[in-house]
């Protein structure tokens, strides 16, 4: 399979801050691609190293096997979809979305045309003649997408394009986006701090941590399998045990990860978790419940509609064997 984008041994500094240490990575061309990670971890320079609004200290970024060593960033095959969508204030949405062909050349009609047909494909086409202004934030980010759509790139980056969405319109485009993607079939690269769009959104995400990456897979693979515990904390929530009481379930002694998902409540005499129930936090599809060990909390998270025990109480907890899952050290 063709890689869209490959990374071999490429760093970044900023000073004596390392922003990108040393990253492998593989793109395939086609493939809806998420960096996820908190701020700071390296994955917004991994993208402007691509964009090439950034170049590394050492190492290779290729894009289609070229070396972009020397290839500045408006000759590289790639556009851009920023978070705040830097849209031109004063144009209407038609001018908007031409105006990267009005730069390159393209004569008005053509750049018109090839406008109005970006503006149809983001559902767009009876606002053109709109101001950003007067468009609602969720209409602003589809001109933008369109805008960064019209030059044809071969891979378009996203840099948190939703973050200034309220969640009901964020996760409404979130669906768009996928959809979009499989029909124009190019590469995305989309980057982002919000695990739930990672998950729900991309076919493979890597997992950024301090400039490296920590963990890179399927969504099922690192949901399911987290390599370490920074892994298993920021993806989703987990139970991260202990080599002790990984032992003592009946594991080696290792760190592990139990999903809260996975836990059942039993009696609490023979369970092999049990203590009382510290905490109940309702979220709609279930409610989370806290239940103290010796030495540390583990959560549970019971199914709206199941009975609940009472704050306080004794409980036991139960788990398929499969659910407990071993990392590494690090």
């Amino acid at each position: 399979m063709t890689h869209a984008v490959e990374f071999q041994r490429v760093l970044r500094r900023f000073g004596p801050i390392l922003a990108v240490d040393h990253v492998d990575l593989t793109i395939e061309e086609g493939s809806f691609f998420a960096m996820l990670g908190p701020s700071g971890s390296g994955k917004t320079t991994c993208l402007r190293l691509i964009s090439g609004f950034e170049k590394p200290d050492a190492g290779q970024v290729r894009i289609f096997g070229q070396d972009m060593g020397t290839v500045p960033p408006n000759l590289r095959q790639v556009n851009t979809v920023f978070q705040d969508y830097a849209l031109f204030p004063h144009m209407n949405v038609r001018d908007n979305v031409a105006y990267g062909l009005m730069v390159r050349g393209e004569s008005r009609t053509t750049r018109y045309a090839r406008a109005e047909e970006m503006l149809a494909l983001v559902k767009l086409d009876n606002f053109a003649d709109r101001k950003p202004g007067q468009l609602s934030g969720g209409q602003r980010q589809r001109v933008a997408l369109a805008r960064a759509l019209v030059g044809q790139p071969r891979v378009l980056l996203l840099d948190e394009p939703l973050g200034a969405l309220d969640l009901k319109l964020r996760e409404a485009m979130q669906d768009e986006l996928k959809a979009l993607q499989k029909r124009l079939g190019i590469t995305f690269v989309f980057v982002t701090h919000d695990q739930g769009e990672a998950l729900s959104m991309a076919d493979r995400l890597a997992v950024f941590s301090n400039g490296k990456i920590a963990q890179i897979g399927t969504p099922a693979d690192i949901y399911d399998r987290p390599r370490t515990r920074f892994v298993a904390d920021f993806v989703g929530s987990s139970n991260v045990l202990p080599p002790e009481v990984t032992q003592r379930l009946g594991g080696p002694a290792r760190w592990s990860s139990l999903r809260p998902e996975a836990l059942r409540l039993a009696p609490a005499a023979g369970a092999p978790l049990n203590g009382p129930v510290t905490g109940l936090r309702y979220l709609g599809a279930g409610t989370r419940l806290t239940i103290a060990l010796p030495g540390f909390e583990v959560a549970a998270l019971v199914p709206t509609g199941q009975p609940l025990p009472a704050p306080g109480s004794d409980v036991g907890l139960t788990f398929p064997p499969e659910a407990l899952h071993l990392m590494e050290e690090a």
